[in-house]
């Protein structure tokens, strides 16, 4: 009870400081930015880097992979779920990542409790 009532003090603070709380913002959607952050598929035969923001930055395929993409219809269908594996595995590392920041900054800011519902003002 007690904590919810610091985490209350610390919210009606920031709203008085809004400065404050504009530039933890600013802060996170700039490292979400810069974040790089991997995944893989088929033990690594496909790799996906994305950023903080969910965009996929880079993809890459094993060369094996590629050529047997050229030969038949198989390879290329499971190269199409490697590749989709891939990039929702980089996905989800990146959600967690961002979700650490922001559990950061909202400590940093003393509002620990908030860091879940302080994700969706970034949206």
């Amino acid at each position: 009870m007690f904590d919810k009532l610091k985490t209350m003090q610390a919210l009606g603070s920031l709203m008085k400081n809004k400065e404050q709380l504009a530039e933890a913002g600013e802060r996170i959607k700039s490292k979400m930015e810069a974040m790089r952050v991997d995944g893989e598929g088929g033990g690594g035969a496909c790799r996906a880097i994305v950023n903080g923001k969910m965009k996929l930055i880079d993809l890459t395929l094993d060369p094996s992979l590629l050529a047997g993409m050229a030969i038949d219809e198989k390879t290329r269908n499971l190269a199409t779920a490697l590749i989709k594996d891939a990039i929702n595995d980089a996905t989800k590392n990146a959600q967690d990542r961002v979700q650490e920041l922001i559990a950061k900054e909202a400590d940093a800011l003393g509002l620990g409790e908030l860091a879940p519902q302080l994700g969706g003002l970034l949206s």
